[in-house]
């Protein structure tokens, strides 16, 4: 027989669902933590103060779940089916070759920019740093960012043989 406690948690789990596609934005995800949060519920219920209301409750649990789930994917890395990705290239593949061909050619070409313009191209492009966090790790104005790198990526072009030129 479904006691109180259990029948408030059974209709608050449309509310936990809305609340969980809000933080996460995803359907699977969404359902994995209503039932975390669900779980989580069931065997902290000694802990629940009955004088309290259970909706903001289970709230903090489910966003202490999500929490949770953003640190675990943080430290786990990507995830990738292995039934949807595509079948590797052989290990000594003419595309492989090409692409460390191209990215050799990279490194030498960014070797040969101009100081300023390879901080700058480093920062935004491999660090991924925004603009505006560029041009304060290195004290210069961020129209100055935008422009040095500008010049590295021609630059870079040119030296790899891209051709930039939309009108070709």
């Amino acid at each position: 027989m479904p006691d109180k406690f259990t029948e408030d948690v059974v209709a608050l789990l449309p509310a936990l669902k809305r609340f969980a596609l809000s933080l996460c934005r995803r359907g699977d995800l969404a359902d994995d933590l209503v039932q975390i949060t669900a779980e989580r519920a069931f065997r902290a219920r000694d802990r629940f103060d009955p004088a309290t209301q259970l909706q903001p409750w289970l709230f903090r649990i489910l966003r202490n779940a999500w929490i949770d789930t953003l640190r675990r994917d943080a430290t786990r890395g990507e995830v990738v089916d292995i039934h949807e990705s595509p079948q590797p290239d052989p290990l000594d593949s003419a595309a492989q070759t090409d692409d460390r061909l191209t990215l050799n050619a990279v490194r030498r070409a960014m070797e040969e920019l101009p100081n300023d313009q390879r901080q700058v191209l480093h920062l935004v492009c491999i660090e991924g740093l925004s603009y505006a966090e560029t041009a304060a790790t290195l004290d210069i104005p961020q129209g100055t960012v935008m422009s040095r790198l500008s010049r590295a990526r021609l630059a870079l072009a040119k030296s790899v043989g891209i051709d930039r030129d939309p009108s070709r």
